[in-house]
């Protein structure tokens, strides 16, 4: 179960400990329930009440472990052609973008985010690998429940310089003119965040979650952050949004 940052909170792991207790709660009583036999389409899925047990299958968006700062686990996120998820594991199956997958688990709600709980790493089965997603052109202010789950991509201007939010990571907001977002910097991903500035222009690249009641994009790494030229921005205006 994912344990999201929390400023106001100075014991993050008495979270994790109750979160994995309830974790343990539900999918001890779900083991007398037979894995489904057929994979849902992740669209399927995402509609299923939470605590539903259901079977997907993908191709994986994030490497595992990438956002361990502030997911506070090693999962990664998967997608096919119509809508992505996140998929929160404890121990590391080493996945990378465009490794094929097959996961069982059961539904939960993490701070917004739905996530997909398998009950161990066997649970992810892994396929042949192939083209890794490409990020698809959002606008800044289209970013929420729709994209959740999606590698988008957006290019935006600095409307708020990079923070450190606690041991977390950082976080800094853009805006195309639709809408402010927010993109959050996990740690491990190694990004540097130090040149960026206010009215720069950059194109950003990642996964598009949530955290209570914001909308957010976490990019993977250090090529998912790119600063714009005003060539580049206007060699931009003719690309089609989905």
């Amino acid at each position: 179960m994912i344990v999201r940052r929390n400023a106001e909170t100075s014991t993050p792991w008495t979270l994790v400990a109750l979160a994995a207790c309830a974790l343990f709660l539900t999918t001890a009583a779900g083991r007398a329930e037979a894995r489904p036999h057929h994979s849902s389409t992740i669209a399927a899925a995402r509609m299923s009440p939470l605590g539903s047990r259901v079977t997907i299958e993908g191709t994986v968006s994030t490497p595992s472990g990438a956002f361990a700062s502030s997911f506070f686990d090693v999962g990664f996120g998967v997608q096919d052609d119509r809508a992505g998820l996140y998929v929160s594991l404890q121990s590391d199956v080493h996945v990378v973008p465009g490794d094929h997958v097959r996961v069982s688990g059961v539904l939960a709600d993490s701070y917004g985010l739905l996530v997909l709980v398998p009950e161990g790493p066997g649970d992810v089965e892994r396929g042949p690998h192939e083209h890794p997603p490409v990020g698809r052109r959002m606008a800044t202010g289209g970013i929420g429940e729709r994209t959740e789950g999606l590698l988008v991509t957006v290019r935006a201007t600095i409307t708020r310089a990079p923070v450190a939010d606690d041991a977390f990571g950082f976080k800094l907001f853009v805006d195309d003119g639709s809408g402010e977002l927010q993109i959050f910097v996990n740690l491990q991903t190694g990004i540097e965040v130090a040149s960026l500035r206010v009215g720069q222009k950059v194109k950003i690249t990642g996964f598009s979650s949530q955290f209570d009641a914001d909308y957010e994009i976490d990019p993977r790494f250090s090529a998912d952050v790119v600063s714009l030229t005003a060539d580049d921005d206007a060699a931009c205006e003719g690309e089609a949004r989905p």
